[in-house]
């Protein structure tokens, strides 16, 4: 098959999966949401284990016991990704999943915000606009929700900010969410044991359906991080970023749709803002990776200096 149509294949699976992950999520009740997060992170570990040894790629770990630094930020990127993940397990089981899509539908904005006070980027007009009209946005749901959409913001600067650290390690994805987990597993391994011992576990005490579904939880949260990877591999980073939309749009319709959340006029007109910033900040991109195509391609002219 043609890479790119592979790429676009990946993209697809990997953004259907997060799209369709609150129905995934809602099944895990009544288990509560930090004991989901810990049999995330425990089977992620497992999982991810076990696709390594198929790979025969197990001695990386070798080389990463030489780098202090990198080992460091695997940590902070391990914390921002449990909390990211903990927030969206509490949103999704709290009926609030219109509020989780909201915060990855800002993500990308909160990604630009991010380079402009971390990496000291330099903004066009076009993309301080977007900005602008996202942060119009945030305001017009703070008086919708009478309070700031704090759940996803939350999601939104804990995801761009795990996306930056994971820009800065360039690790793998497979490698990458092996580390991070194993760096999370000792607490959870301890939490699901305190569980246990007061009694409160769900694991083995529901159904054998559930039981597996918790079990699942770690290859449900691999599988589509390395589809991303298999996408991000073979496709240009302007289509993959039109792809990123797919999985909040599903999330909203879930939401709305499957699990009857309200949506109230002033709520849609504070998502409305939210896509005008996004179509503005998606247009600049693709005219940007346009215009520098163009320029590459464009043959520079000999001259006698250049001779």
């Amino acid at each position: 098959m043609n890479p790119v149509r592979l790429g676009y294949l990946y993209g697809f699976g990997a953004y259907l999966l997060w799209g369709f992950f609150p129905i995934y999520l809602k099944l895990l009740r009544p288990a509560g949401p930090v004991e989901i997060l810990a049999h995330r992170i425990v089977w992620s570990v497992v999982f991810v284990a076990l696709v390594l040894a198929a790979m025969r790629n197990i001695g990386f770990l070798r080389t990463l016991a030489r780098r202090p630094r990198t080992l460091a930020g695997i940590a902070v990127a391990a914390t921002l990704i449990a909390v990211n993940w903990g927030t969206y397990i509490h949103g999704v089981n709290s009926d609030r999943v219109v509020e989780t899509a909201l915060g990855y539908f800002i993500n990308p904005l909160v990604s630009v915000l991010l380079g402009v006070f971390v990496l000291r980027e330099r903004l066009r007009p076009a993309q301080w606009a977007a900005l602008g009209v996202g942060a119009a946005a945030v305001a017009v749901l703070t008086v919708d929700y009478g309070r700031l959409p704090y759940l996803a913001l939350t999601l939104a600067f804990s995801f761009a900010g795990y996306g930056l650290v994971k820009k800065r390690l360039g690790l793998p994805a497979a490698e990458g969410l092996f580390v991070e987990s194993a760096v999370l597993a000792l607490p959870a391994v301890a939490y699901l044991g305190w569980l246990a011992q007061r009694g409160e576990s769900t694991f083995g005490q529901v159904s054998v359906g559930h039981t597996l579904l918790l079990v699942l939880a770690g290859a449900a949260t691999a599988i589509p991080l390395l589809l991303f990877a298999g996408a991000a591999n073979r496709l240009p980073l302007s289509a993959l970023g039109m792809l990123q939309y797919l999985a909040p749009i599903l999330q909203l319709g879930c939401g709305v749709l499957i699990f009857h959340e309200p949506m109230p006029p002033a709520r849609l007109a504070g998502f409305a803002l939210v896509w005008v910033a996004l179509i503005v900040f998606t247009g600049d991109a693709l005219r940007h990776t346009r215009r520098a195509r163009a320029a590459a391609r464009t043959p520079v002219p000999v001259t006698a200096a250049t001779r």
